[in-house]
Parts: structure tokens; sequence; C-alpha cells
């Protein structure tokens, strides 16, 4: 394993006890609204603190751009560390058990080094550019589908910014109408997971942050899959606006969107 992803994968870990300790008693925890269907409780920034204390004592010259504490030291080293610390902030909140731990690192702006931590099922997803993806040491692939009618589509709903809701129903209810069926599980970053190991067969969501998927779409790459914005080109991490599956199917759902993009 790389030493950078060495390092990341001790701070998802430790992110993680955080997390579940503070999962045995959800109701005492102190909760903000960041905005409208946006949350962030101290746990996310308690995970934050030991993510960026474990990655800047290996590295205290990287950047890093977190969910919660946002940019520090961006600009004064190629290496840059995108964190989401609880990815399914809301899905914690309520004791739904879909949440994970996000970790990426970026060299000269390109993504090199990944980690998504599901602490629930102990899932250990990693990847290393160049190298291939990875669930607790055994190597993932994308599916081999390419019906689409066998299909099942993960998605997000765009409930914080709710300016795209009519196109994003509409495109959902054609992907719906064409596939075996869709899941929206509240965690991009694992279900940009589940899109490398198979478990899914694609992904697609609105508005994301660069913390949501930066770490996920690697491991997709890495695991034999594309990723792509809305259109096909490559702009997802800027835009948020993201799709992600093998390359038969990403096809296919491009296909599906593109009526609605229109205008």
């Amino acid at each position: 394993m790389h030493p950078m992803l060495n390092v990341a994968v001790k701070a998802a870990r430790r992110a993680a006890t955080v997390i579940q300790r503070a999962s045995l008693n959800v109701d005492v925890i102190r909760v903000e609204r960041k905005k409208a269907n946006d949350f962030v409780s101290e746990v996310d920034r308690n995970a934050e603190t030991a993510i960026i204390e474990t990655i800047l004592e290996a590295y205290p010259k990287h950047g890093v751009l977190a969910e919660e504490s946002g940019a520090q030291g961006i600009g004064q080293s190629e290496y840059e560390w995108i964190i989401d610390p609880l990815d399914g902030t809301t899905n914690f909140l309520h004791g739904h058990q879909q949440y994970a731990v996000s970790i990426a690192l970026a060299h000269k702006g390109q993504i090199q080094q990944a980690v998504v931590y599901d602490p629930n099922r102990n899932d250990l997803f990693t990847a290393s550019r160049g190298v291939g993806a990875f669930l607790n040491d055994r190597r993932i692939r994308v599916s081999k589908r390419i019906n689409m009618n066998e299909c099942l589509i993960a998605t997000g709903f765009p409930v914080v910014d709710q300016s795209m809701m009519d196109t994003y129903l509409a495109m959902l209810k054609d992907v719906l109408a064409k596939t075996a069926g869709g899941r929206r599980e509240g965690s991009a970053a694992l279900d940009l997971a589940n899109v490398a190991c198979g478990r899914v067969d694609g992904f697609f969501e609105f508005n994301l942050k660069p913390w949501d998927i930066a770490a996920g779409a690697l491991l997709v790459q890495e695991a034999g899959g594309i990723v792509t914005d809305l259109t096909g080109e490559d702009g997802w991490l800027e835009s948020g606006d993201i799709v992600a599956a093998n390359p038969k199917v990403l096809g296919q759902l491009l296909h599906i969107f593109a009526p609605h993009l229109k205008g």
C-alpha cells in the first residue's frame, strides 16, 4: 500500500472510532443547520479534527480541503487532501446506518489516492491511481451488465439546492422506466464505492461538493468504470454534477439525460 494511502486509512479509522462511539448516544449530539436540509454535528467536526491531525502529523506541509473547516494551506503544496469526515450526516443523525468517511489525496490537481470507509460494515475501499481499487484488500471491478433493463442505478435527491428538481425528477422517471430500479441511500461516497464493486451498476447526482465525490470517483475509475458530468465531459469535480458507471451503462445513461439538459 502506498505510504500516503496508509496514512489516509489510519485517519479514516480514527474518524470512524469517533463516529461509532457517538452513534451510541445520537440523541444528545449537538446539531446545527448550515442551510435547509444541510446539517452539521459535533461528531462531523470531531471526526474531521481526527483526520486532519493524523494527516498533518505525517505530512505537515500538505494542503487540506475539508467539509467543515474549509481550506488550509491550499496553494502552498502540490498535495491537497479532500476530506468528508461523515458523508451521510442526516442518515447518521437518524440512526440509519448508511454513512462513511471519505478521504482523497490530489497531487497537482489529479486525484491519486482514495479511501472510503463504511464503519457499520467494516468495509474499507481503497484505490491508488494506476494500481487498482480494492475492498478489504480484494480487487474490485465495476459490474459487467450492459442491458439497462437489468441495471440497478443509485442516485441522490437534490434536497439542499432544489433549483433543478424538476429536471432531476424527469430524468429519474426515465431512468426508472428503463432499468431494474433505483436506490437512494444518502451517501454519495458509498454510492460510488458500490458502483466500483458492482453492487449497483451506475450512479448520478447533481450539485455535490468535491469532498462528496473525490475519493469515490477514483474508486470507480480504478475499478474499470468511467466518471463524467451529466453531459459526458470531465468537469464533474468542479460542477458537482456526476455520472459514474461501466462504459456501456454510462453511455446509455448519458443518452437518457441528454434531452433533459437541452436549452
